[in-house]
C-alpha cells in the first residue's frame, strides 16, 4: 500500500489509473460481484469476501473452477533494473477433493504444471507496470477448486488482473484474457477440456482494452500458416541525461556500426565506454547516487541502438531487418546415442541427445495436473538445460528454475505434433545449450528436430523456429499506439534485452506448431503481430532449407534396426534369459 503513495510523488501516473480505481470501487459498492459474459458460462469476479489484508483480492470463477489471487506490495524500493514481481500459482490436490500421493501426504515442492502457469501469468501482467516502479509484488494465485471441465490458468491470469486493478498498486491495466479452439475448421471461445482435446489450436491472449496484445501462447497440431494468422523508480534528470548522451553518442555509436565486434568484444567495449562516463560524470555531479548516473548511462546506449535500427535499418552485427545469422548443423555425432544433433546459429549453439526407453518409462502427471489441463501420460519429453558457461557465466550446473522448464515446455510444445503418438517407445530429447546469444529455445526446436530424425522417429515434417523482435516509436499524443516500428528477424541477445518483443515462432514448412509472445510496452497492435508472424514464416523457411540439406545427406543416414522383437521359448528353458528368483513365470 505504501510502495503506491511513496510511487506517485516521484512519478506522474496516467489519469486512466485514478478513474479506473474509482470505477472499480464504484462497482464494488453496489455489487460484491460481476459476471463477464464468456461464452456459454459467465466468468465471475468476487470482491471484499476473501483475504482482505491483501492490498488487492479477487476470486474468479469459470464453472465450478475457482481461483483465488491475492496482489501485495511493499514500500521498500528495490535497486532492481527490472520490475520485481514474483507470481506464484499453486494446485493443491485437495482443489480436486485429493489427497496428495506422497508417503507424507503434503503439498510438497511445486509441480512443473504449476510453474508453467505461473510465468503465463507474470508475462501477462509484467509489461503494464510502469517505467521506475521498482518496489518487491507478489501475487499469490490459489487454486480453490477445479472442475476438470475448464482449466485455471486463464482464469487465474483474469483474476490477477481484477486483483491489481482493485489494490492501489500503480498499473496500467486491467487486460482480459480468452482461450481460443478450432475444431472443424470453427473457432471456439473458452473450450472446455473436452472441446480442446478435439482442437488442433491451443491459444491462450492477453491483451489490453485498447486491443493492445501482451501476452501469447500457443500450441497447434500443424494448424495451416494462413488459418492460424486468420485466428488471430526515481530517474536521472534531463541535465544528467543530456551530459550522459554528449559524453557517450560518438563512441556507442562507433562500437554499434563495427560489425567485425562479437557478444563479448561488444560487451566488453560498452563496459569500458560507459564506466568511463559514469567517473567523468561523477566529477560534475559528486552529490549523485553512481547507481543513478549508470541508470543514465544505460538509457541512452538503449536510445542510441533504437535510434540506429530505426534510421539506418542495419543492426549491430552489419544484418538487414530480415537477415539470417549465419546457420551450420550436423547429426549423428556419436556412435553410442541414439540420436544427436548440434545445430549453431550465430554465437548459439545447442547440442540435441534423443535416448529411447520402453513405454513403462513414460512420464506419468499427478492427479491434480491432469484436472488442471496436464498431459495425463507422455511418451515424448524435453528436458532443456542452460548451463552458466553458455553465457561466460560462473553459477551453479545441474539445477532447473522457472526459465529452463518453460523454455523446454516450448521446446515439447513445437515438437510434439510431428512426433507419432503410436511411436512404440519412450522419447526423451535433451536440449543443452552450449553457447547463448538470442533465441536458444528455437535453436532447441531446430536442433531437437534434427536429432529425432537421426534417431529414426518418423516424424511428419521438419521443424523450425526462429525468434522475431520489434523496435517501436510510440505516439506521444496517443501513448497505446505505435507511431512507427521495425521488426526484425532472428534476433541477438541484445537485441532481445533493449527492444520490445521477443515473439518466438515454430513449425514445419506448411504449418505452425507453437507461438510464444512477450512485450516489453504496454502491448502491441495486432497488425503488428501479423506482420511479424508473415516475416517470420519466410526466416522459418529458410532455416528448414539450411536444415534439410543435412538430414537427407545420404552420408548422414543411419541404419535403424528394430526396436522391440518377440521371442518364443519353451517355458521349461526360461532359464536361458533369467536366473532364479529374477522373475515368476506363468504358463
Amino acid at each position: 500500500m505504501m510502495s503506491s503513495l511513496i510511487f506517485r510523488k516521484c512519478v506522474h501516473f496516467p489519469k486512466q489509473f485514478y478513474y479506473r480505481k474509482y470505477h472499480c470501487k464504484k462497482l464494488l459498492n453496489d455489487n460484491k460481484y460481476i459476471d463477464v459474459p464468456l461464452n456459454r458460462q459467465p466468468l465471475r469476479f468476487s470482491f471484499g469476501l476473501l483475504a482482505k489484508f491483501a492490498d488487492g483480492s479477487c476470486t474468479a470463477n469459470l464453472g465450478d473452477t475457482s481461483v483465488l489471487v491475492t496482489a501485495v506490495s511493499k514500500a521498500k524500493n528495490s535497486v532492481a533494473s527490472f520490475v520485481p514481481l514474483l507470481v506464484d500459482y499453486r494446485q493443491k490436490a485437495s482443489a480436486a477433493g485429493r489427497i496428495p500421493t506422497n508417503h507424507l501426504r503434503r503439498e510438497i515442492g511445486v509441480t512443473e504444471q504449476e510453474i508453467l502457469t505461473s510465468r503465463v501469468i507474470d508475462r501477462s501482467i509484467r509489461p503494464l507496470f510502469p517505467k521506475g516502479f521498482g518496489f518487491e509484488t507478489q501475487l499469490s494465485c490459489n487454486l480453490l477448486a477445479v472442475d476438470g471441465i475448464y482449466d485455471p490458468d486463464v482464469v487465474s491470469i483474469n483474476a490477477a488482473s481484477a486483483a491489481l486493478a482493485l489494490s492501489d498498486i500503480p498499473w496500467n491495466g486491467p487486460i482480459g484474457a480468452v482461450r481460443v479452439g478450432l475444431v472443424d475448421g470453427k473457432i471456439i471461445i473458452n473450450p472446455t477440456r473436452k472441446e480442446l482435446s478435439q482442437s488442433c489450436l491451443n491459444l491462450v491472449v492477453a491483451a489490453t482494452g485498447h486491443n493492445q496484445v501482451v501476452m501469447l501462447e500457443a500450441s497447434a497440431n500443424n494448424i495451416l500458416q494462413q488459418d492460424f494468422i486468420e485466428a488471430l523508480k526515481e530517474e536521472p534528470s534531463a541535465e544528467i541525461m543530456d551530459s550522459t548522451k554528449l559524453l557517450l553518442k560518438v563512441k556507442i555509436e562507433e562500437i554499434l556500426t563495427n560489425y567485425s565486434l562479437n557478444k563479448i568484444s561488444r560487451g566488453i567495449e560498452i563496459d569500458v565506454v560507459k564506466q568511463e562516463t559514469v567517473e567523468k560524470l561523477k566529477e560534475n555531479y559528486p552529490d549523485c547516487d553512481t547507481a543513478l548516473l549508470y541508470e543514465s548511462a544505460n538509457i541512452v546506449v538503449k536510445d542510441i541502438f533504437r535510434n540506429l535500427i530505426m534510421e539506418t535499418r542495419k543492426r549491430c552485427d552489419g544484418r538487414d531487418l530480415q537477415d539470417l545469422r549465419d546457420i551450420s548443423c550436423d547429426v549423428n555425432l556419436y556412435k553410442p546415442l541414439h540420436g544427436s544433433a548440434v545445430f549453431q546459429r550465430g554465437q548459439t549453439q545447442v547440442f540435441c541427445t534423443v535416448s529411447f526407453d520402453s513405454l513403462d518409462a513414460a512420464y506419468k502427471a499427478d492427479s491434480i495436473s491432469v484436472l488442471t489441463g496436464g498431459i495425463e501420460e507422455k511418451k515424448f519429453m524435453v528436458h532443456y538445460e542452460f548451463p552458466p558457461y553458455a553465457t561466460n557465466d560462473i553459477g551453479r550446473s545441474g539445477s532447473f528454475g522457472r526459465r529452463e522448464l518453460g523454455h523446454g515446455a516450448l521446446v515439447e510444445k513445437s515438437l510434439r505434433p510431428v512426433v507419432p503418438s503410436d511411436f512404440p517407445l519412450t522419447v526423451k530429447l535433451t536440449s543443452e545449450v552450449f553457447e547463448s546469444n538470442g533465441s536458444s529455445s528455437m535453436a532447441s526446436v531446430c536442433g531437437g528436430s534434427m536429432a529425432l530424425m537421426d534417431a529414426g522417429v518418423s516424424i511428419c515434417a521438419p521443424v523450425a523456429g526462429i525468434a522475431m523482435g520489434l523496435i517501436s516509436v510510440p505516439n506521444l499524443k496517443r501513448p497505446y499506439e505505435i507511431e512507427d516500428y521495425r521488426i526484425l528477424t532472428d534476433i541477438l541477445g541484445l537485441e532481445d534485452y533493449l527492444g520490445d518483443m521477443d515473439f518466438k515462432i515454430a513449425g514445419s514448412e506448411k504449418s505452425i506448431s507453437a507461438l510464444q509472445l512477450d512485450v516489453k510496452v504496454p502491448g502491441v497492435p495486432l497488425q503488428v503481430i501479423k506482420d511479424a508472424i508473415e516475416q517470420g514464416i519466410e526466416g522459418k523457411d529458410k532455416i528448414l532449407n539450411i536444415m534439410n540439406e543435412v538430414i537427407y545427406n545420404p552420408e548422414n543416414r543411419k541404419i535403424i534396426g528394430q526396436y522391440q522383437k518377440n521371442l518364443k521359448f519353451l517355458y521349461t528353458n526360461f532359464h536361458v534369459f533369467l536366473e532364479l528368483g529374477d522373475l515368476t513365470l506363468k504358463k
